[in-house]
């Protein structure tokens, strides 16, 4: 049968003899095969053409209302698909990956919107973009000795900010080879740089190193807190992003050198240049700058300081990431490593540190809050700076196991107050303390003078005869270091023999309030109490106050202010302050300060401080010891000098010191360099050195003041009489 079109009514067909009524089909012909083998008993035999009875069967099953068939289905022809019914196909290779591509397109792209809404989230916690600035550095304090020598960078960074410019060129690309390779090529995020990390990281089974681009190192540093949280990556990525839009390349780089933490408080790399090397980064070898780039993995433990074998190694890392990335080449980074039995030399902080910070303590006073960098110029010499750490630092190593002392300190200047050498201990590193400025301690006898300016001022001479014996005042029995008394002798040998008994007598004479009055006009700042006890030098002052306090002795009656500052000038050269001279004028008549070196040379001469010795030079000086020996000082001076020492230890424990022996030492040994070379010249009152006997010393700058003499009866007369 032969269909004509899909929706003929009627067919054509043709007989053939086998089709006729009763013919017997021929075996093989078309009918025969056609035709079923045997009718189901009972079963209809609808009258067909080329289709068997099944036919009628399946398509009454096909017509059969659903729910109503029976109840076994017609099964399908073998060989013939069932209708309704799709064929499956095997699973291929290719097939698989299709599927597992088409999966993870759909994920990435859930993945995708995921992302982009935690981006968003963390993204509005921010401030709006267009409030978005660096902040500025914290300003720097950059503190130079008179000859314009650095002494110390102060301030939160510890270093002044330098240009990119400025540096040589291995200096930036240090860090470049060894932080963020491809900075230059990145948008402020590494993606690939990620990708690679990733990927090591699987393979590691632990996150093997960090990925962050510089960009966003200076993202983190300048605007977020150091915390690892999915929000604070994501602020990082956002912010470096924003510094790539707003700022160039070395701009970044720039900000990255000079805000970065390099160990022990240092943030920038000159801080950490001063620091380390005792240069600026201006002046840094290539082995330096490979150390310095090494330690932000791990600033406390790969600074220069740190352990040598793993500051080495990570040097030699930083060597091999820059000679890869061509910056050097091979033989400039083997000759920049450090030999493996090579010791690291670093910069040893010294004694200039108690100089910076006291000046840094006194910025406030001279210009407020310090908000850009400074310039501070000084009176310290940077000579004699060095000479006074060496002269205390020797003789504590050199006497002070024997002695039992473990401490010094040593205030030099001129004889208008400008400090020129400041020792504040032994060790800086080891003890920031400054027992030159801050520390208060007993003077002693050191204190003595001013007890006997008040005598002077009274009308008292250094040819009054007193008498060094037992005394009581009001109970209090003071005593001789040794023990003894020596009757009668003048106030002169008295202060140069150092006899507690005089002293005292004498304050009490005067009155204690004119003792504190004349010791304040000098120019000691702490508060003195106007007891019977303060002739001794029972009541704490400073080294600094102490030896400022002896400068009117030596400059004719000028009273001083301890000063260390001359300028303050900001980066650029504008002046903020310019020192002009300035202090209380006369505080001692010139034929008293004739009659207080006259006594104060003695001391030197045949008394406690005869130990002294300047190369022919006419000076003057005091010893101090307090009680128990637990301070031993010496102060004295010349016509261009005053020094003060003192030697003790910390914790107030008593030594087997005194002020006439290792102090006395100390300070002779700093002068004599201090005056090398300098013409000789006479203390102020005096023509030449004053003989020790018994007559009044007549000053040369105007008559000597008439006054009358008075004996150790007449000073008795006035404390048992009532006068």
């Amino acid at each position: 049968m032969r269909k004509k079109n899909a929706g003929a009514l009627f067919m054509d067909f043709q007989i053939s003899p086998d089709d006729r009524v009763g013919a017997t089909p021929k075996k093989g012909s078309r009918s025969s095969r056609n035709a079923p083998q045997k009718a189901a008993r009972g079963a209809r035999v609808e009258p067909g053409f080329d289709d068997s009875a099944v036919h009628v069967e399946d398509e009454r099953s096909e017509r059969a209302p659903r729910g109503k068939q029976s109840r076994g289905k017609a099964r399908a022809p073998r060989g013939k698909k069932t209708r309704g019914r799709r064929e499956k196909k095997p699973l291929t290779l290719f097939g698989v990956i299709g599927k597992l591509i088409g999966w993870l397109f759909i994920l990435g792209i859930w993945a995708g919107v995921a992302a982009a809404g935690v981006i968003i989230y963390y993204a509005v916690q921010l401030p709006s973009s267009d409030t978005w600035k660096v902040p500025d550095r914290a300003a720097n304090i950059r503190i130079v000795a008179a000859n314009g020598q650095l002494i110390s960078n102060r301030g939160k960074t510890g270093g002044e900010a330098v240009s990119l410019r400025e540096l040589p060129y291995y200096v930036p690309a240090a860090f470049v080879a060894i932080e963020d390779r491809r900075f230059y090529e990145h948008f402020g995020v590494d993606v690939v740089g990620l990708a690679s990390v990733a990927l090591e990281s699987i393979q590691a089974g632990e996150v093997t190193r960090g990925a962050s681009t510089i960009t966003q190192q200076v993202a983190k540093n300048l605007f977020l807190t150091p915390d690892q949280t999915l929000g604070r990556k994501v602020q990082e990525a956002l912010l470096a992003i924003w510094l790539e839009q707003n700022y160039s390349k070395d701009d970044i780089l720039e900000l990255y050198l000079n805000r970065m933490y390099f160990g022990y408080e240092k943030y920038g790399i000159e801080a950490a240049a001063q620091y380390y090397f005792g240069k600026s980064a201006r002046n840094l070898s290539l082995s330096e700058a490979a150390m310095l780039a090494g330690s932000l993995q791990a600033p406390s433990r790969l600074n220069p300081k740190g352990k040598p074998e793993l500051v080495k190694a990570r040097q030699q890392l930083v060597l091999n990431a820059m000679a890869k990335e061509g910056y050097i080449n091979t033989n400039e980074a083997k000759a920049a490593a450090i030999d493996p039995s090579q010791t690291i030399r670093t910069k040893v902080v010294g004694g200039e540190s108690y100089v910076a910070d006291w000046v840094e303590s006194l910025m406030t006073a001279y210009l407020g809050d310090v908000k850009q960098d400074v310039i501070v110029h000084t009176t310290i010499n940077w000579d004699l700076q060095k000479e006074a750490e060496f002269a205390v630092k020797e003789a504590v190593s050199k006497y002070g196991k024997d002695k039992g002392f473990s401490q010094g300190a040593m205030v030099a200047m001129d004889v208008d107050g400008s400090v020129r050498a400041l020792v504040g201990g032994v060790d800086y590193q080891q003890s920031q303390y400054n027992r030159a400025v801050t520390a208060r301690r007993q003077p002693g006898s050191a204190f003595k003078p001013f007890v006997y300016l008040a005598g002077m001022e009274k009308g008292y001479t250094p040819d009054t005869v007193a008498t060094d014996g037992p005394i009581d005042i009001n109970g209090w029995q003071p005593q001789n270091a040794d023990g003894k008394y020596g009757g009668e002798m003048t106030l002169r040998t008295a202060l140069a023999l150092s006899r507690n008994t005089v002293a005292a007598l004498l304050a009490n004479d005067v009155g204690p309030d004119k003792v504190v009055e004349a010791a304040m006009r000098m120019g000691i700042s702490s508060p003195l109490q106007a007891v019977p006890s303060i002739a001794l030098g029972t009541q704490e002052v400073s080294l600094l106050e102490l030896t400022a306090a002896y400068a009117p002795f030596a400059n004719g009656g000028i009273g001083v202010i301890a000063n260390v500052i001359t300028r303050i000038e900001t980066a650029d050269g504008k002046v903020l302050y310019d020192a002009v001279a300035a202090g209380p004028g006369r505080v001692i008549e010139p034929n008293i300060v004739a009659e207080m070196n006259d006594m104060l040379h003695a001391a030197v001469e045949i008394g406690t401080g005869k130990r002294a010795q300047l190369n022919g030079w006419p000076m003057a000086g005091k010893t101090g010891t307090s009680q128990k020996a637990r301070d031993a000082l010496f102060v004295g001076y010349t016509s261009r000098m005053v020094a003060g020492v003192w030697l003790g230890n910390d914790n107030d424990v008593g030594t087997r010191l005194s002020g006439g022996n290792v102090p006395v030492e100390i300070w002779s040994q700093f002068m004599t360099k201090a005056h090398d070379g300098i013409p000789v010249a006479d203390l102020p009152g005096a023509a030449s050195q004053p003989g020790l006997d018994q007559q009044q010393l007549q000053p040369m700058e105007q008559p000597p003041v008439e006054r009358p003499k008075r004996t150790l009866v007449d000073l008795l007369g006035d404390i048992f009489g009532g006068n």
